[in-house]
């Protein structure tokens, strides 16, 4: 058995951590805090993993150390999802910033360890308020194993093996640092994740796994499998002009593979204004993500060559797709009449727009009557990945783009996303629940700076009270009721306002817990498993109490999944 790591056997241990979190992703979903069927935890860090997995089978065996840490950090970054794949995705980044800046050809026990270090404080710093009882302090407590036994004389094999103990040991207390897992009876579920993924590179270490067919790892299908509905966004395709001075659109990745600091990136910066325009260069310490329109493009490849590695390489021929645009939308016209002309608009950036995110055709609606730009079809169950919500921020046509992610799981993705977007400005108002999504949008005043409006819409959003009515899976106790199987639960902003065996009075109650004398409006959005006339039932009888006398009730369709009601005061 190898006393070190090589290139081949990082790429199948990280294979064999994908595949044994995969296998795990269903049980790792319901250690959710609250028993509801929308625990998401396992398939977020499975969906995380996915890209990385998919990079790592195409390159050839005698792919480097240095350049198998870059794709597993880019893969990783682009496809996290959830908080706690966000958080894997920043290990990954920092472990693989380690490995880079000391090129090997294998990795000892000492730097493992260091990798290990770099990459916990790489997430922690990437945490805005970074909470004991995690995902996060499981991985310190590797990093910290790893740190203490790096020099002693262990073989490899007994290092792993009590880094992989530790940090599950670690994970059994972390009920007793967060006392809602220790009341809900679960552990961290990201912790778990994280778990798994360990003990799936450390069997295929031990096994000895050298060859690429010694192990199946997880295939497009599995991964799909892990997929839930597909997100739709609306269609903001706007008509190019005709008048194109440089003809190909490059964009590519830098993989950094020498010191990229302020001069380097000022002469490169330099060199392609000298041969293009509409530059985007963003230097992100490893990567750099490059934009231009140019004539040249193979001398802008050659150029960045020189910096380091490729990747997402994309040349588009503008002059060619204004073509078959002009030429399809021609024989369109042509079609109704003879004589008729197409005309083609440039249309202008406007100053602002907007991405949400939500579920349910109905929310998404109201979304899109209230002039959101794009609206990503996600929520519980199917948080979007950072490329998702980069991709539905780089179809906005705006100098600005206020994103909405609408649940707290949700918010470390879009903020990831708002680093990677190369030509805009991106905010994320941290909003948790499509009712304080929908307040947001309602309190942007376009005559207010970008600054005044972000903390108008912050401070709207906070002003939102939500609850929300589904059913448990599983029996436990949460912030003192006890919840059975099968019972309805009204969840209120990380609270249990309400559990009953019948569904309309467990939504009243949950109600008369969430409101108070500040409450001027009640707003019902009834989901795809529930009625119109079940929510006006609700509605009826909340404004038969007297409590409810001068709060005004709306009921609306929102077609969410998992949740029957979404109920929002104000």
């Amino acid at each position: 058995m190898l006393e070190y790591i090589d290139a081949g056997t990082l790429r199948i241990m990280f294979l064999a951590g994908a595949k044994n979190l995969e296998s795990k992703k269903d049980w790792i979903n319901e250690l959710n805090v609250f028993p509801v069927p929308d625990g998401d935890t396992g398939t977020n860090m499975t969906l995380t993993v996915k890209n990385a997995v998919t990079d790592l089978k195409k390159l050839p065996k005698d792919t480097s150390i240095a350049a198998i840490v870059k794709t597993i950090a880019t893969g990783t970054l682009r496809g996290a999802r959830g908080n706690s794949g966000v958080i894997l995705s920043q290990l990954c980044r920092g472990f693989s910033k380690e490995i880079e800046s000391s090129p090997v050809k294998s990795i000892d026990k000492e730097l493992l360890a260091a990798s290990f270090e770099r990459a916990v404080a790489t997430a922690y710093k990437a945490v805005m308020q970074p909470k004991e009882g995690t995902i996060l302090t499981v991985a310190k407590a590797a990093s910290v194993k790893a740190k203490e036994l790096a020099k002693e004389d262990i073989t490899f094999q007994q290092f792993f093996q009590s880094i992989n103990r530790y940090a599950e040991y670690i994970l059994g207390k972390t009920p007793d640092m967060l006392p809602v897992l220790k009341e809900a009876g679960v552990v961290d579920s990201g912790g778990q994740g994280l778990v798994e993924f360990l003990k799936g590179a450390y069997e295929a270490y031990v096994n000895d796994v050298t060859e690429w067919e010694g192990i199946t790892t997880p295939d497009e299908e599995e991964f799909t499998a892990a997929e839930e509905a597909p997100r739709k966004r609306i269609d903001t395709t706007n008509i190019e002009t005709s008048d194109i001075k440089f003809g190909y659109c490059t964009e590519f990745i830098i993989n950094l593979e020498k010191e990229f600091d302020e001069r380097e990136e000022y002469e490169f910066k330099s060199f392609l204004s000298s041969i293009g325009d509409s530059i985007v260069c963003v230097n992100m310490d490893d990567l750099v993500k490059v934009h231009v329109h140019s004539n040249h493009p193979g001398e802008i490849i050659e150029k960045a060559l020189t910096y380091g590695s490729l990747s997402s390489l994309k040349i588009d021929n503008m002059r060619e797709e204004h073509n078959q645009k002009v030429i399809k939308e021609s024989e369109m016209a042509m079609a109704e009449s003879e004589n008729a002309t197409a005309e083609f608009l440039s249309v202008p950036r406007k100053e602002w727009g907007f991405v949400a995110v939500c579920a349910g055709d109905g929310i998404a609606k109201i979304f899109k009557g209230m002039s959101v730009d794009e609206v990503i079809e996600g929520g519980q169950t199917m948080n979007p990945s950072t490329e998702d919500i980069v991709e539905a921020v780089n179809k906005v046509n705006a100098e600005n783009v206020f994103v909405l992610p609408n649940n707290g799981n949700i918010i470390m993705a879009a903020n990831q996303a708002s680093y990677l977007v190369q030509d805009k400005k991106v905010i994320v108002i941290p909003t948790k629940t499509v009712t304080q999504g929908i307040s947001a949008v309602i309190n942007y005043v376009p005559a207010l700076s970008i600054e005044d409006n972000t903390h108008e819409m912050t401070e709207a959003a906070k002003e939102i009270r939500t609850c929300e009515i589904t059913y448990a899976i599983r029996d436990t106790e949460i912030d003192g009721k006890q919840v059975h199987t099968g019972d309805y639960m009204g969840i209120g902003d990380g609270h249990m306002l309400a559990v009953g065996t019948e569904r309309v009075q467990t939504a009243i109650d949950a109600v008369k817990a969430m409101v108070d004398e500040d409450s001027e409006l009640l707003t019902i959005y009834y989901g795809a498993d529930a009625s119109e006339d079940e929510a006006t039932e609700i509605a009826d009888l909340l404004e038969e109490d007297d409590a409810f006398a001068d709060i005004d009730i709306e009921v609306v369709y929102g077609g969410q999944p998992v949740y029957y009601y979404i109920i929002s005061a104000e």
